[in-house]
């Protein structure tokens, strides 16, 4: 299948239109990697882990990095509507795809309500007197808009809120390292903090445990091979993002967190704030407090628009094998496909409800029993790519334009690394729950694909409404 077959077939034969440009799926590349939890979360993995918690990262993006490299190699060779969850029913089975493309669907829904709900809780200490779920409900709808009016819409948005994060990243590691060198006014040569009290002064274990905390930080790079199929060159798209992937890894996070580690002694970084407002701070910012919150706000409404876009197309791509309602299919004049958004919205909104309602039972349930979803994902493509890659070396090696390092061997070490980074979730206390009630929902998924009656609907029609692959 040559990329013109392929973008006819993912994009206008489905009823959707290529609205996003290069820019847009570039930046969504860019900004679905660097989330609300760099800025606030980086603080508690570092009082965990101490200074070695920069091993916990990069250990934890080189896994990321292998990944979307086996995620590009399938996505420019096929690119297709629903990305990993298509390689999935192509490579290991029905059950795979049904599978996957749920569980990511129920976790976007419900990373749009914990965004939504952490926007809230910025904008109540700006503005006093309005109760917190109004908030919610008010970013809802604004998101909701955007994602409704166009794909291009969409990509702009996304655009701009990721170009606040990305340029703060910016601005921070070019003070930082002028702080660090001791070239800031005011400042003296502080590379050695990192060493101060011992490297890894917590234990070598702490630095796995560190590495199962920062993991899920990495989650929602692969966006970009779903939203390719809406470009209008999706192979070229996927292959320059997953390509370029590895050195933002590097730069925004390992150099980041070696950065804070090196401007204050680690045990004086803040775990409950931002560890990067006190390096601001320390940098003689003005308002650096004030500075990162807004930041904080445009990154949570980052992954907030994303993940309304990311459930809603991949409903879409659901459907297709008549494993989603039919009418989640519909379009408007624009090519969106508006009710898929409202549909996922719908469980949006019903989430911050419940998390003013009932925050420590069902809204507790709802964002964490996707909580593991990330490492499904990652094995499932790690799993997927070793099936596919010998499938196309034998039928359409001309196909392979960008292939996996090391194969099988690389693919191999992939999968098994993601399966012990699951197992070893059992050992951290904050994330014990999070595998339970994952493997609690992944059940229901799958018990109720092997109902008879929804597989034997699901493949009368598939067959009506697909060609399969190409």
């Amino acid at each position: 299948m040559d990329n013109e077959v392929t973008r006819t077939e993912i994009a206008d034969a489905q009823g959707l239109r290529q609205g996003l440009r290069q820019r847009h799926v570039r930046m969504i590349a860019l900004g679905g990697i660097i989330g609300a939890s760099l800025f606030i979360g980086s603080g508690a993995v570092i009082h965990t882990v101490g200074p070695a918690a920069v091993l916990s990262y990069a250990i934890g993006g080189l896994l990321v990095v292998l990944v979307m490299r086996m995620l590009g190699e399938m996505a420019t060779a096929h690119p297709t509507l629903g990305s990993f969850m298509e390689y999935a029913r192509e490579s290991l089975g029905g059950w795979a795809g049904f599978a996957i493309g749920w569980l990511y669907w129920y976790f976007w829904v419900g990373v749009v309500a914990f965004e939504a709900v952490a926007g809230a809780k910025i904008l109540v200490q700006w503005i006093h007197g309005v109760p917190q779920w109004v908030f919610s409900l008010i970013l809802m709808l604004l998101l909701t808009g955007t994602n409704l009016v166009s794909a291009r819409s969409f990509g702009e948005t996304e655009f701009w809120l990721a170009s606040i994060k990305v340029a703060t990243i910016v601005v921070f590691m070019a003070l930082g390292l002028l702080f660090v060198l001791g070239l800031w006014p005011g400042a003296t040569f502080s590379v050695g903090n990192i060493a101060l009290d011992g490297f890894v002064p917590n234990g070598g274990l702490t630095v796995i445990q560190g590495v199962v905390l920062v993991i899920f930080s990495y989650f929602g790079a692969e966006i970009v091979t779903i939203a390719a199929a809406e470009s209008n060159e999706p192979g070229k798209a996927v292959r320059k993002a997953t390509a370029t992937v590895a050195w933002r890894v590097v730069l925004f996070y390992v150099g980041s967190v070696a950065l804070l580690v090196m401007i204050t002694p680690w045990r004086e970084i803040p775990s409950e704030t931002s560890p990067f407002a006190a390096a601001f701070d320390r940098f003689g910012v003005p308002a650096a407090s004030t500075i990162v919150s807004v930041v904080v706000l445009t990154a949570a409404l980052s992954v907030l628009n994303s993940g309304l876009y990311t459930a809603s197309r991949m409903l879409f791509a659901l459907r297709r094998h008549g494993w989603a309602p039919r009418w989640v299919a519909d379009t408007n004049g624009r090519g969106v496909p508006w009710k898929a958004i409202l549909l996922s919205t719908a469980v949006g909104y019903v989430a911050v409800v419940m998390s003013y309602v009932a925050p420590d039972t069902i809204f507790y349930f709802i964002i964490n029993s996707a909580g593991a979803v990330a490492l499904f994902v990652y094995a499932i493509i790690a799993g997927s790519q070793l099936r596919m890659r010998g499938r196309l070396e034998r039928e359409a090696p001309e196909r392979l334009e960008l292939r996996m390092w090391g194969y099988p061997w690389l693919s191999w070490l992939t999968l098994v690394a993601t399966l012990l980074v699951v197992a070893s979730m059992v050992l951290v206390d904050d994330a014990r729950s999070q595998l339970w009630l994952s493997l609690i929902s992944l059940a229901v998924i799958l018990g109720v694909y092997f109902i008879p009656a929804v597989r034997g609907g699901a493949r009368a029609r598939a067959e009506a409404t697909s060609s399969g692959p190409g």
